[in-house]
C-alpha cells in the first residue's frame, strides 16, 4: 500500500507539466474510511490473482535439485498435480488477512511524514519539484521502516507455508503452528529473520523501481507528443495506459537486479538446515553458490518477473481506481 501511495505521488508530479490537474487528487480530498474500505477489497484481489506467481517462486528459490532447475510453468503444473489450486494458494489467507493493517500502517506513516517534510521544507529555499521530491523520499523511508516492523514476520509465516511439503521442509497446522514453533525454537527474533538484509535493500530497490517508472512515463509521453507547454490533456484512457505500461517496465527492470537479493532473503526466511549457529546472510550465500553456482541467484526468476511486472501495471491502476473512487462529495 505504501508503494501504492507513492505511485500516486509520482504520477501526480511527473504529469503536472501535461495539465493533467484531474489527476491530481490529493490526500485532503479523499474519503480516508471509504479509501481504506475500497483498497482493502482491490487489494486484496490483486494481491490473490498475483499469489500463484509467489508460491512458485518462493519453491524455486528454495527447493534443493531438479525442482530449483525447472521452469515457472513446469513447477506451476507441478503444484497443480499434487496439491490442486489450493497448492498454488498456500499461504494466501494468512497474507490476505494479515496484510489489512499492515497496509493501513504503511499509508498513514507515509502520508503523515509527507506532510510533515513537506511543511518543514518550506523553511528551505528549494523548487517544489525538489520538495515533493524530499517530501516522498523522507516518506518512503519512513514507511518502508514502519511497515518493515509489521510484513517481515508476515512475510517469514507466508513463505514458511508456501513451502511446506518439500523434501526436508516441515509441515505445519496453519500460520500460528508457524508462529509457535519459529518462536519456541529461535525466540520472537526467528520471526524476524531477513529483517535487515530487507531494510538495507528495499529503500534502493523502491528507488530503482520509481526510477524506472519515471523514466519510462517521461519517454512514453513524449513519443505520444506530449511535452512541457503541451496545451492538449490526454484522455483518461490514455493515462491509464501509460501509466499501466511504465509500471510494467519498472517492475521488469527492478526484478532483473533484485531478484539475488530476494532469493537470499527468501532462503534466510524460511531454511533451517545450517547445521549448528543461527542462520546467517553469508551462511545463505555460501549454501546457494555451493548448490548451484552464480546462476542459482536467479532461481524463480522468471516468476518473479512475471510477478513484479504484473504488480507494476496492476498497482497503478487499481490505485487510480481506488483514489477517484474515493473522493469526497462536493
Amino acid at each position: 500500500m505504501a508503494a501504492a501511495a507513492a505511485a500516486a505521488d509520482t504520477s501526480e508530479a511527473s504529469t503536472a507539466g501535461l495539465a493533467l490537474a484531474e489527476a491530481n487528487i490529493n490526500w485532503e480530498r479523499l474519503d480516508k474510511t471509504r479509501f481504506h474500505v475500497i483498497g482493502a477489497v482491490l487489494f486484496t484481489a490483486q494481491q490473490g490473482a498475483l499469489h500463484p506467481t509467489a508460491v512458485v517462486k518462493t519453491r524455486m528459490q528454495v527447493a534443493e535439485g531438479g525442482l530449483a532447475h525447472m521452469s515457472g510453468f513446469a513447477v506451476f503444473r507441478r503444484i497443480l498435480r499434487s496439491d490442486g489450486i489450493p497448492g498454488v494458494f498456500r499461504g494466501f489467507g494468512t497474507s490476505a488477512v494479515g496484510a489489512l493493517p499492515g497496509r493501513v500502517l504503511a499509508l498513514t506513516s507515509l502520508e503523515v511524514s509527507k506532510e510533515m517534510t513537506l511543511k518543514y521544507s518550506e523553511r528551505f529555499e528549494m523548487s517544489e519539484a525538489s520538495r515533493i521530491a524530499l517530501a516522498n523520499g523522507v516518506a518512503g523511508l519512513v514507511s518502508s521502516v514502519c511497515s518493515g516492523s509489521y510484513f517481515v514476520p508476515l512475510d517469514v509465516i507466508c513463505q514458511r507455508l508456501m513451502v511446506q511439503g518439500l523434501p526436508g521442509m516441515p509441515t505445519y497446522r496453519g500460520p500460528f503452528g508457524v508462529i509457535n514453533k519459529v518462536v519456541r525454537a529461535e525466540g520472537i527474533r526467528g520471526l524476524y529473520r531477513g529483517f535487515g538484509i530487507t531494510m538495507l535493500t528495499q529503500s534502493p530497490a523502491s528507488a530503482l523501481w520509481w526510477s524506472a517508472y519515471g523514466g519510462a512515463q517521461h519517454a512514453i509521453w513524449r513519443s505520444l507528443g506530449y511535452g512541457n507547454d503541451s496545451q492538449t490533456k490526454p484522455s483518461q484512457s490514455e493515462l491509464v495506459v501509460v501509466q499501466a505500461t511504465a509500471g510494467t517496465i519498472a517492475g521488469a527492470c527492478s526484478s532483473i537486479i533484485t531478484t539475488p537479493i530476494d532469493t537470499i532473503k527468501t532462503r534466510l526466511q524460511v531454511m533451517d538446515n545450517y547445521g549448528s549457529g543461527r542462520p546467517s546472510v553469508m551462511k545463505t550465500t555460501r549454501l546457494l553458490l555451493d548448490e548451484d553456482g552464480w546462476r542459482g541467484f536467479y532461481r524463480g526468476f522468471g516468476p518473479r518477473f512475471l510477478n513484479m511486472s504484473l504488480w507494476g501495471t496492476s498497482m497503478i491502476v487499481t490505485y487510480e481506481l481506488i483514489k477517484r473512487l474515493s473522493v469526497k462529495s462536493e
